[in-house]
């Protein structure tokens, strides 16, 4: 079986040396920080504290290199960046992921080569949802390091079990709302929100059956930001579900203040979880992503929806996924990699002024 649990992050100092996509990582770009009193979320506790978790999780998809993301923010400055901003910082490390094995269980014929590395996923998101819940219940801000956004499933789910009531905003330039009968490829990054929103029968699928145990995501509470690049099967079911979609058509018409503006009304009140694919961003700023698709968000628009996300006061939890170390020159690599820390500074506090 799939064996999930946590290593030192000392342990991985081997692997991170040898990796060559992290061998020329000596040097970064200055970047300063800035601590801006914003408001603080009351269902935090005080000292605010800021529980870290990586998952280098590669098999929601076909690409290697999203599991060297974790410990890329790592080395690039993201604990010290995240105590000038004055969080108290609990890094727990990189979850360790076996490899699928052929003797995994896999789902009825019919659907098994529709959701690939079906029970490996499953696992992984599983332990996810227990490590975010856990985090949440305790009062701590929930950061989550991809990894593939299939591990959305098991933040989302995770945070949803401590606070039901939270309002999700996933960023991404893709839907991940693909069922495995309606999807194309099979890779199971494109079908979390599907297993959220219990389009997919969790039972159904060897690793999946945890899900249950979880409250579903309505609808409702669902706000996607970011949409250009949409399979013809998910735009049919996000428009019979009536799920709220900001494309970038829409940052187009309204600038990203409108679409922020219209994203808090239709979730006020909520606490608030954002999900944020890489990938949401122009790949002028963020090439080293697995799925690039032209015309994203601008540098400022990325940085926007995040302040302003964090300035509701509601932000409990983030997910930043798909930096993939991997696939881009060193250039390519060291930007998208800067751009992903800088991100989360935004979404933690850091402000210009």
């Amino acid at each position: 079986q799939n064996m999930v649990y946590f290593c030192n992050p000392s342990k991985m100092k081997k692997y991170l040396i040898n990796s060559p996509s992290s061998r020329s990582y000596t040097q970064r770009v200055f970047r300063q920080v800035h601590p801006a009193d914003i408001p603080f979320p009351s269902f935090l506790k005080s000292p605010k504290t800021c529980s870290v978790f990586g998952v280098p999780m590669v098999y929601g998809q076909p690409n290697h290199g999203t599991d060297y993301g974790p410990q890329m923010l790592r080395k690039f400055g993201l604990r010290g960046e995240l105590e000038e901003l004055g969080w108290t910082v609990r890094d727990n490390g990189d979850i360790a992921i076996d490899p699928p094995h052929e003797n995994d269980p896999k789902p009825d014929s019919l659907l098994s080569g529709k959701t690939k590395n079906c029970y490996n996923v499953g696992k992984v998101c599983q332990a996810v949802h227990e490590l975010t819940f856990y985090a949440a219940s305790e009062g701590n801000f929930a950061l989550t390091l991809g990894g593939d956004h299939s591990i959305g499933a098991g933040t989302v789910a995770g945070i949803l079990k401590a606070r039901p009531n939270t309002g999700v905003i996933w960023v991404d330039a893709h839907a991940d709302i693909n069922t495995p009968e309606l999807s194309t490829s099979g890779n199971m990054h494109g079908m979390p929100v599907a297993f959220l929103t219990r389009l997919v029968e969790p039972t159904l699928f060897p690793g999946w059956d945890w899900l249950e145990s979880t409250p579903p995501l309505h609808p409702a509470q669902l706000v996607y930001i970011g949409l250009r690049d949409v399979d013809p099967a998910e735009r049919k079911i996000l428009k019979d579900l009536g799920i709220t979609c900001f494309t970038m058509q829409h940052v187009d018409r309204y600038g990203i203040a409108g679409v922020m503006e219209r994203t808090f009304d239709q979730l006020y009140g909520r606490p608030l979880h954002c999900s944020y694919d890489i990938d949401a961003v122009d790949p002028l700023h963020a090439p080293s992503t697995g799925t690039a698709v032209r015309g994203g968000l601008t540098f400022r628009e990325a940085h926007y929806l995040v302040e302003a996300v964090s300035g509701t006061g509601q932000l409990g939890s983030l997910d930043m996924v798909e930096v993939n170390p991997g696939l881009g020159s060193e250039s390519e690599n060291k930007e998208t990699v800067e751009m992903a820390l800088a991100l989360i500074d935004s979404a933690m506090g850091s402000r210009i002024l």
